[in-house]
């Protein structure tokens, strides 16, 4: 005779939405040193012309500022780093996620800053467990940020790319307020964490004399998803070797239009 009982973990609304909104707290870091690079960079002479300009970027969620981060190097060098929280509005008070639904999650870029600027764009997306710890055998590609407007407006970076990062360039120049275009096109527009994840089960068959158990267990059971945005930016002049000397990246720049060597 065989019987068979299935463990799965049930969490209250209130619990899940905590939960949830924890699992994809954004900090837009990125690397200072990198963006500071691109700066002081050039000859004193260079430097001393940028002494009165900011350089500056925010992210836009479905068109909220959330995160943002500005360099002045006006007398002391400072930084105002505004860190937010991506999906916190996402779900209604007391709703659970759905697996399989459609959110938005329209994302673009802001030049806050007084130059006129190329910006990058990091996404990291990964699982964790109980723990904190990432898990390996949970794909990235189960959380699907859909990305948009790729091959027009954004570039991928395939050399930077991994299962869980992909990197993105805005291939026109972002203008600051009042010069011209200041807002990137959308690089993603919706969110969908996909069902098939609710089909990844375990199972321990253990016997004991007639008896037979299978226990199931479903392998996201008590996992939370993560999703990282950094958001990167150089001044228009000298843009290539800015580029080149903040991340990394040979590229070329004709007209405005910005694009990556091979």
């Amino acid at each position: 005779m065989k019987k068979q009982k299935k463990r799965m973990k049930v969490v209250s609304p209130v619990m899940t939405l905590g939960l949830f909104v924890l699992a994809v707290a954004l900090l837009l870091g990125s690397s200072i040193g990198g963006t500071r690079a691109a700066l002081t960079y050039y000859s004193e002479t260079y430097t001393s012309r940028i002494q009165m300009y900011d350089i500056g970027v925010t992210l836009l969620e479905n068109d909220k500022a959330i995160s943002w981060r500005n360099y002045s190097s006006a007398g002391d060098e400072t930084w105002d780093i505004q860190p937010g929280e991506l999906l916190k509005e996402m779900l209604a008070e007391g709703e659970a996620l759905a697996l399989g639904k459609k959110y938005q999650e329209d994302l673009k870029v802001r030049n806050t800053g007084t130059i006129n600027e190329y910006v990058r764009v990091s996404i990291y997306k990964y699982w964790l467990d109980e723990d904190g710890k990432k898990l390996r055998d949970l794909s990235p590609d189960l959380i699907r940020l859909n990305l948009v407007n790729l091959g027009t407006d954004w570039i991928v970076d395939e050399e930077a790319g991994t299962d869980e990062r992909t990197v993105l360039y805005y291939n026109k120049l972002l203008y600051a307020e009042g010069q011209g275009l200041s807002e990137t096109a959308p690089f993603a527009d919706s969110l969908i964490i996909d069902d098939s994840i609710a089909k990844k089960v375990s199972q321990e068959t253990e016997t004991n004399g007639n008896y037979t158990t299978i226990t199931t267990t479903y392998d996201y059971d008590g996992v939370s998803f993560r999703i990282e945005v950094e958001v990167d930016a150089v001044q228009e002049h000298n843009a290539e070797d800015a580029v080149w000397s903040a991340w990394g990246r040979r590229v070329t720049v004709n007209d405005g239009t910005l694009s990556l060597m091979e």
